[in-house]
């Protein structure tokens, strides 16, 4: 073994050895040296492109957060949480359990029931979803509720709204404008909050499709009859278009009709054999 080393070793000296000689260093490095100064130079506008796509990046879940809780708080400042501890509390618990089975189980997420008889429901980045007391009041089972919060749960784990925060230069590509509303710049903060219209305003077609195939997604993962959304769009489909409480929903959402006729396509009937609970008894009644 010990002659077979050795001559291992040798066989690589001599190797190492030939190469050593066959390449001349010095003539490589002087063709390297000409070969670059052929190459043109690169074009200052080119590098900053670069420098500004290395630079391109959304906020950070910690900082996302701090953006949805501050929209929430110009939210709850126009609209209060129900005084309904129980109601509150049930609410964020079919939420929560929804909101495990989405791509983003481990957010912090919040749920609440606002004290408003219009028809709608809301999320911000970061997890904050509230539905309003006239819409949690036209639903008719626990699988609704699923439904409704599933579609809301979408717009968080798309960040649906926080895109068009971006677009919109409310919060900049590298959260400067955020790292300034943390430090305290109250300029910066009514800034950011404003971010409220935007959730008011609603969002395009497309995203709210998508968060109606999520929603009813995630709520036939969490046990409930796939169709508890479907049912919620058809109440709300009845509604005459002048009525006050739907008014904000019309103009911010899809009309229900079409928003159905999306889901029957993707759904077709994929869900028939899935028999999710409706829960209706379970349901917390308002008083």
């Amino acid at each position: 073994m010990k002659n077979v080393s050795q001559l291992f070793m040798l066989s690589v000296l001599c190797v190492v050895s030939t190469l050593s000689g066959a390449l001349d260093f010095g003539q490589l490095k002087g063709q390297l040296d000409a070969a670059k100064a052929q190459i043109p130079p690169v074009n200052p506008k080119l590098t900053q492109a670069v420098e500004a796509v290395k630079e391109l990046k959304g906020p950070t879940e910690a900082e996302e957060v701090a953006i949805g809780r501050q929209i929430a708080g110009n939210l709850l400042g126009v609209a209060p949480l129900v005084k309904d501890d129980k109601l509150q509390k049930y609410v964020n618990r079919i939420g929560t359990w929804v909101a495990s089975q989405s791509e983003r189980p481990d957010l912090a997420w919040h749920f609440g029931v606002i004290q408003s008889d219009d028809v709608n429901a809301f999320a911000a980045p970061g997890g904050y979803i509230f539905i309003t007391l006239g819409l949690y009041r036209t639903l008719q089972s626990e699988a609704d509720l699923a439904g409704v919060l599933g579609h809301e749960v979408g717009h968080v784990v798309r960040q649906h709204h926080l895109k068009v925060l971006q677009k919109s230069k409310l919060v900049d590509a590298g959260g400067k404008m955020l790292s300034q509303s943390l430090g305290g710049n109250s300029k910066a903060q009514e800034f950011i909050g404003s971010g409220a219209e935007i959730v008011a305003r609603g969002l395009d077609k497309d995203a709210e499709f998508e968060a109606d195939r999520m929603g009813v997604v995630l709520a036939t993962r969490a046990g409930y009859d796939a169709y508890g959304l479907p049912s919620v769009l058809q109440q709300i489909g009845h509604a005459a278009k002048d009525d006050d409480r739907v008014a904000l929903l019309f103009k911010t959402h899809p009309l229900p009709e079409d928003r159905l006729n999306k889901l029957d396509a993707a759904m077709a009937d994929r869900f028939d054999r899935i028999k999710g609970q409706t829960l209706v008894k379970r349901l917390y009644r308002v008083r």
